[in-house]
């Protein structure tokens, strides 16, 4: 299993130790029981309100062993993770990611009303939360072909791949008593949070993950039924 950075300048120099690090937490983690883990999935719910309660750096990183138990496309997990823990850090995300918001949505003929309170609405999610994480996407372990049609596979591959790791993510969330939830922006401008975070421009961000202790009750959202959504090729 492969650990991935919280700091980001100390990867390459750090790999070894930190993979033998999460590897020796999920060797001494405890089994969760299958109605728990099943109770944490049925019940998780998006939370978007935090008390401002600090969130320490060992469930930190609890939570991204967990993500990095998902499994990965090759195993090469590809996954890569920005912790935010500081309003600083936050602020200046939030700051990047508002303009680019402001750009387009000017561009789009929206009321100059409707795209401010659109980027206050983003910023005080992301600032208010005790930590976010920034999920992004290296392709670089991946592999590489000469024709663009499998290297777009590939690269759906460690999307798909990141995306599981956000969801052990969210679970893991849950299981400490903590609120989480993802937001999609970052795909609209990965380029920004690339470069407001100072990243190796190789990385693709994907999503952004806020947590903390839930301020108020989170909302239960309304699922499709399964005849909806699923079909069956079952033999007769």
């Amino acid at each position: 299993m492969r650990s991935v950075p919280v700091a980001i300048p100390e990867y390459s120099a750090t790999l070894t130790s930190r993979r033998a690090r999460v590897v020796t937490m999920a060797k001494n983690a405890t089994p969760m029981p299958d109605a728990e883990l099943a109770a944490h999935i049925g019940y998780r719910r998006s939370v978007r309100r935090y008390r401002p309660a600090s969130i320490s750096r060992d469930v930190v990183e609890r939570l991204l062993t967990a993500a990095s138990s998902a499994p990965s496309a090759h195993n090469k997990q590809p996954w890569r993770f920005v912790v935010l823990d500081t309003f600083d850090s936050r602020h200046t995300l939030a700051r990047a990611m508002g303009r680019k918001l402001r750009l387009d949505r000017t561009a789009d003929g929206d009321a100059s009303e409707s795209i401010e309170a659109d980027i206050d609405r983003s910023y005080q999610r992301i600032t208010q939360a005790p930590v976010a994480i920034v999920l992004c996407v290296d392709m670089h372990d991946m592999d590489h072909y000469r024709d663009q049609a499998r290297n777009d596979a590939e690269y759906l591959m460690a999307v798909q791949s990141t995306a599981m790791a956000g969801q052990n993510l969210l679970l893991a969330a849950r299981a400490e008593g903590l609120g989480a939830c993802v937001m999609c922006a970052p795909l609209f401008c990965p380029d920004v949070v690339i470069e407001s975070l100072q990243l190796p421009r190789q990385w693709r961000a994907q999503m952004l993950v806020t947590i903390g202790e839930p301020a108020t009750p989170a909302k239960e959202r309304p699922r499709l039924p399964l005849d909806q959504v699923t079909q069956w090729r079952s033999r007769q």
